[in-house]
């Protein structure tokens, strides 16, 4: 079989898409803007860490290498561990790099016709003969439109994130902007693009103002701490504090035991869960909240966030449930104490010409550099990869809905196409490899999809589940509660069993993890 599947991006989804691909038989060809595998995780802030323990971010039949023992490995050493499993599989001759997606084009059948199907792709199999997507690539090397290429194949698979490329950066009034200071001001992406000799040096001596407090703008408020001192302490700005916390153990149980076990996913309501589960669920409600206030108050011991008015206004299951959680650097907070980090809350901020201010009291903040933590604009950029603006419509959904994904990997009106990698999970790497290895039985044959209606209906079952448990944080679609009855579907699908342990109460109890699921890797 010569049939080409176009992979857009080489970081964690698209390696994994590219050897799935290999397997099933398929000819791939991955396409990477930069000069290295490893998306986000190729440029980061020098302290990032895995905020997982290794064991839940490996690959299925790549185990971490011996020599590293921490639990929870720092970037250098996750890219190693990349760069090893591509070698391993010899993936990088199917890999062009520097080569920028411009857009991909869907060719061969009108809009008029696709809105007349039934089922997938008009036949319900994942390629169909006049079906073809065009991409359209550029040199990132050459600045010339002239030398855009175009590659036409059978499928494409998206493996571009969310958290890249395209920064979020805040409206302000009329002259309260970054052009009104004298100052320096750029996205936190500008500053992990640096390697860590420079972005040492860049932040060297600095006032440094941080916007938001998330895990990008938490790491790069400890490096300028560690760089300047008290002698030139960095402000962090932030408009809603979070449940971040300081390990995986509160009170000596292991965090997975309490929300990584099936007992943990009956306490939960569930998108097409049946009556009995339904029921379940709301009897063990009330030992879900347990669990919460359990690990809240574990976190106020741990961290002094009423001290510094840190404390989250919401629970910590939400938080969690919407996957906006992070592991506080270590000694952030001795560093608020001895006064190298200050905080500063605020519902909104704007610029001076000397640097920032505070919305809410006024207050003035004299500063050489702001760097704005403040997030990606990702349904955006998913959104322009598309020249069809049919396709764009399809993909944003409404300003109230998730991207509407079956399965989180396939638009039920977008054909020959999968989307992999994009919807957040706290254990992203294995939950990527489950829904490449589901991609590939899909396209062997192994399963059909549903018709079109019922792929729409479960996308909007899932949607209530999403937009009633995290609120404004919807979108995010974060996969951080259902890991194991979200995986049941995809071995269901596939025909195997879902249940991967041996016994009722360690079926029961036993945290799930990505060993459970080995054997799909050799199918």
């Amino acid at each position: 079989m010569d049939r080409q599947v176009g992979i857009i991006g080489a970081g964690v989804s698209g390696l994994l898409a590219c050897k799935y691909v290999l397997k099933a038989g398929y000819n791939p060809i991955v396409f990477e803007a930069k000069t290295s595998i490893g998306g986000v995780w190729a440029h980061t802030s020098e302290t990032t860490k895995l905020q997982n323990h290794k064991q839940q971010y490996e690959f299925l039949d790549f185990p971490w290498p011996s020599s590293v023992k921490e639990d929870f490995p720092d970037h250098n050493q996750v890219m190693d561990y990349l760069e090893s499993y591509a070698r391993q599989f010899d993936l990088q001759q199917y890999i062009r790099f520097n080569c920028r997606v411009m857009a991909i084009d869907y060719e061969g059948v009108s809009d008029e016709e696709m809105v007349t199907w039934d089922l997938w792709g008009g036949t319900g199999d994942p390629i169909i003969p006049k079906g073809k997507w065009n991409i359209t690539v550029e040199d990132t090397q050459i600045e010339s439109t002239e030398l855009e290429q175009v590659y036409q194949v059978e499928f494409v698979i998206l493996c571009i994130g969310k958290f890249s490329d395209l920064p979020n950066i805040p409206d302000f009034p009329p002259n309260k902007g970054p052009e009104s200071f004298n100052g320096k001001v750029i996205h936190s992406m500008d500053y992990s693009a640096m390697d860590d000799a420079s972005a040492a040096k860049f932040i060297k001596g600095k006032r440094v103002a941080v916007v938001g407090i998330q895990k990008s703008g938490l790491d790069i408020a400890t490096e300028c701490a560690m760089a300047n001192g008290i002698e030139h302490p960095c402000t962090v700005i932030y408009k809603r504090a979070h449940w971040n916390f300081p390990d995986f153990f509160p009170w000596g149980v292991p965090l997975a035991f309490l929300y990584f076990n099936r007992l943990a996913e009956f306490m939960i309501h569930k998108p097409g869960e049946g009556l009995i589960l339904s029921l379940l669920a709301t009897l063990l409600s009330p030992l879900r909240w347990l669990i919460s206030k359990f690990v809240e108050s574990y976190i106020r011991w741990k961290l002094p966030l009423k001290k510094y008015n840190m404390m989250p206004k919401h629970s910590w299951d939400k938080d969690f449930s919407a996957g906006t959680i992070s592991i506080t650097p270590e000694k952030f907070y001795h560093r608020v104490d001895e006064g190298s980090i200050i905080l500063k809350k605020s519902t909104t901020f704007s610029f001076w010409k000397d640097g920032v201010m505070i919305s809410d009291n006024n207050e003035r903040i004299e500063t050489d550099l702001v760097i704005l933590a403040t997030g990606y604009k990702g349904d955006q950029k998913l959104k322009n990869i598309f020249a069809s603006p049919t396709f764009q419509k399809y993909i944003m959904g409404s300003s109230k809905s998730t991207v509407q994904l079956y399965r989180e990997c396939i638009h039920p009106r977008i054909p020959q196409l999968a989307i992999i990698g994009y919807l957040e999970s706290l254990m992203n790497l294995f939950t990527s490899e489950i829904r490449c290895i589901w991609l590939t039985h899909l396209l062997k044959g192994t399963f059909k999809l549903p018709r079109i209606i019922e792929m729409e209906k479960d996308v909007l079952r899932w949607e209530r589940y999403m937009t009633q448990n995290t609120s404004e944080y919807y979108r995010r679609s974060c996969q951080s509660v259902m890991h194991i009855w979200y995986n049941d579907q995809l071995c269901r699908d596939m025909r195997f069993n879902p249940k991967r342990k041996k016994g009722f109460f360690v079926e029961l109890l036993q945290p799930y993890g990505s060993k459970d699921y080995e054997d799909l890797s050799t199918h």
